[in-house]
């Protein structure tokens, strides 16, 4: 899975200085997707930054961050406080507004695992999150704020990982927002089989492409309208 080059830059995102990359598409930005990952993964993970360097060559920026800190991490049970996940997904969201480009940009959230489910919690607490992606997740760990997410919503889900597919039908049907859920034939939870993260990136693409370029658009217009 090789990584394109681009404009890509290091930062530390506050509070907790949590370490991140930050990566620039080469054409104008259609917007902005924050990664959320799980299961005490880090900014390096492969299937993301596979991921990532798709949708960058696709016109969005990414932000791939550190949830935790390494001394954090060795603690399994932060792994699974969706709580503090949030928060830190949060916090990195509203750095990214703070950005100058960042402010016009549409944000969309990509969440794997655990993170999947902190990518709803904070896109429930926000009205700025157009889009969420959530590549065999638990969503189910969402809890409540389910019923709170207006972020048009994907589940992907691989079809040989029969107890996950079972917490995201249960998850999706307590969602009332725009949402799709798609499963990924032959895939089991890592997406490790040939072809299965190519269709993930696809699925992924075309959902930001939708709901994430569409309003980068319309505020082009807008701002074109208004001049």
């Amino acid at each position: 899975m090789p990584i394109s080059e681009g404009r890509t830059v290091s930062v530390a995102l506050p509070p907790h200085g949590g370490e991140g990359l930050l990566g620039f598409p080469a054409a104008p930005t259609r917007g902005i997707v924050l990664f959320a990952h799980g299961s005490g993964s880090s900014r390096f993970s492969p299937r993301n930054a596979f991921v990532a360097d798709a949708l960058r060559r696709a016109g969005f920026a990414t932000l791939l961050f550190d949830l935790l800190t390494d001394d954090e991490a060795e603690d399994r049970a932060n792994v699974f406080d969706i709580a503090l996940l949030a928060k830190r997904l949060d916090h990195a969201a509203t750095w990214v507004r703070d950005m100058a480009a960042g402010r016009r940009s549409p944000l969309g959230f990509f969440g794997a695992s655990t993170g999947a489910a902190a990518a709803l919690v904070a896109a429930a607490g926000r009205d700025d999150v157009a889009a969420i992606v959530s590549r065999g997740g638990r969503p189910d760990l969402a809890g409540p704020a389910l019923t709170k997410v207006t972020a048009a919503t994907l589940l992907i889900v691989g079809g040989d990982d029969p107890e996950v597919l079972s917490l995201n039908k249960a998850a999706y049907r307590r969602l009332s927002c725009t949402r799709r859920l798609e499963i990924v034939s032959g895939a089991t939870h890592l997406f490790e089989e040939p072809g299965t993260l190519e269709a993930v990136v696809a699925l992924a693409r075309a959902w930001f492409e939708h709901h994430l370029a569409s309003d980068a658009a319309e505020a082009a217009h807008a701002v074109q309208r208004s001049a």
